[in-house]
């Protein structure tokens, strides 16, 4: 017990972390309750979403500039194709908008392998050609989403024979990201794909020469964001119903979250549960903001500040581990 605390220190002071700020939103508003905390977990599923999708690419050694973009084309895409579709159809467009994320996070992953050009540079290229792809689908927020999608994320649990009261404090949209995480991540974490996606972060050549398919698992890693960008496009559309062809903040939120959640800059080392915890922490520091009657610009910039804070602080963590490897 005591080595599982050691080992997840930082993600269980993000625990502590956010449970103190519940405390403190609900002493801020006596009357932040069930309703609360639905409106928190679908203003934090896309951003959690595109969180996960990061940490991957950072785990294993870079960054993709272009999320925010991909989310935005799986969104529209979505919505355009939802509108008078059945159900069925409904759910063959889920497929195709994941299969969609898939392709766009391997075409940056391959862009990135083939040309040997810096990660940096080719995600942020490419998300100009997300964004234009986005407009060219829907040129303004527009579209519909499924109902039965939607209710995926609105309100709390139910379960047959159990009291509301004791299952509708779990918002279902937590639910649909603890689903989502676990379905993808848990079982790459466990396999050998996993454990290359963490030895080319954290060595690319150590990794090379033990045999690890360097450039193939950087593709699978952009992948994986990707598909996970894809489901955060989705849950802009549950979340509005409609599609949004304008990036959202998203890109820097998410690197924030990954840096506060404990996972290293230069890649290796973290996990996803440490940025997820994060994302929330951070929406509810700008709810009580919202709460506390906070002017809007303010709020922004004292949210723009923690992150970049944060972001600089995980810049300089990682360039001392550089220095000291």
């Amino acid at each position: 017990m005591k080595r599982l605390v050691e080992a997840n220190g930082w993600t269980l002071g993000l625990a502590v972390l956010l449970a103190l700020l519940l405390v403190a939103t609900k002493l801020i508003q006596p009357g932040f309750g069930v309703s609360g905390l639905d409106n928190l977990a679908r203003s934090a599923l896309p951003f959690a979403l595109a969180t996960a999708g990061m940490a991957v690419v950072v785990i294993a050694g870079g960054i993709d500039l272009s999320i925010a973009a991909m989310m935005a084309v799986a969104s529209v895409t979505a919505a355009v194709l939802m509108q008078g579709a059945s159900d069925g159809q409904a759910v063959l467009v889920v497929i195709g908008v994941l299969a969609l994320g898939l392709a766009m996070g391997a075409l940056n992953g391959a862009l990135i392998v083939i040309t040997r050009v810096p990660d940096i540079v080719v995600t942020l290229a490419m998300l100009f050609v997300w964004q234009g792809v986005a407009l060219l689908i829907l040129n303004a927020p527009g579209g519909a989403a499924a109902p039965w999608l939607r209710a995926l994320v609105v309100g709390g649990v139910t379960l047959p024979g159990i009291p509301p009261a004791f299952t509708e404090w779990l918002p279902r949209g937590v639910v649909v990201l603890a689903i989502a995480v676990t379905a993808i991540w848990l079982p790459i974490r466990r396999s050998k794909l996993g454990l290359r996606i963490y030895a080319i972060g954290s060595d690319p050549l150590a990794a090379f020469r033990s045999g690890v398919p360097v450039g193939p698992t950087r593709i699978v890693a952009y992948a994986i964001c990707g598909l996970f960008a894809a489901l955060g496009g989705l849950a802009v559309t549950m979340g509005t119903g409609i599609g949004e062809p304008i990036p959202g903040p998203y890109l820097l939120t998410s690197v924030a979250a990954v840096v506060l959640g404990g996972v290293v800059l230069g890649g290796g080392r973290g996990g996803i549960v440490g940025p997820i915890l994060a994302i929330f922490v951070l929406r509810l520091v700008r709810m009580d903001l919202t709460l506390l009657s906070v002017d809007p610009n303010v709020a922004a910039i004292i949210e723009g500040t923690i992150m970049v804070a944060v972001v600089m602080f995980g810049g300089v963590l990682a360039m001392r581990g550089a220095r000291h490897d």
